[in-house]
């Protein structure tokens, strides 16, 4: 299959696309926990919607942080710091605000309907990102990611079961 967009060097890959993908793969699954916890036990789509936001922007910085204070780049050639840590943050930022938004919505069941639709395009693209870049198996990128997101969700229910 002939690509439309050139396959990128190595050196983008370490430095721009594994830390993007990195934020978006964390921002879209341990987000999930916390937003699908509190419109379980509350069956306020306003409430977990800012559970969501505030999730999502302390994830986005956590992760910033994180990412750009784990190496300054030199020795494993990862890149400028600052820049891979704007990356990771913007990415978590963006994994977890999109299945935040539809909580919005003030219908308890419509917000969630909307929000389980926008996990499922979450994880096809994390999976089409994974085969795109990395070259993994498309199938095997969508089950893998889709198991996480599976486990988080479980557990988020199963607290938001007790709770309310």
């Amino acid at each position: 299959m002939t690509a439309l967009i050139p396959a990128p060097t190595r050196s983008v890959l370490l430095q721009r696309v594994q830390p993007a993908m990195t934020g978006l793969i964390d921002g879209s699954l341990s987000t999930l926990a916390p937003i699908f916890a509190v419109v379980l036990a509350t069956h306020s789509p306003h409430y977990a919607f800012f559970a969501g936001l505030a999730t999502a922007l302390g994830a986005g910085v956590s992760m910033a942080f994180s990412e750009g204070l784990s190496d300054t780049g030199d020795l494993t050639g990862r890149g400028n710091p600052y820049v891979r840590g704007a990356l990771t943050g913007a990415g978590t930022l963006l994994g977890g605000i999109l299945h935040t938004l539809p909580f919005l919505i003030p219908h308890y069941q419509a917000a969630l309907i909307v929000a389980v639709c926008v996990i499922a395009f979450e994880l096809l693209a994390l999976a089409w990102i994974r085969w795109r870049f990395f070259n993994t198996r498309f199938l095997s990128s969508v089950a893998s990611i889709t198991l996480a997101g599976a486990i988080i969700a479980g557990l988020s229910a199963a607290l938001g079961g007790l709770a309310g």
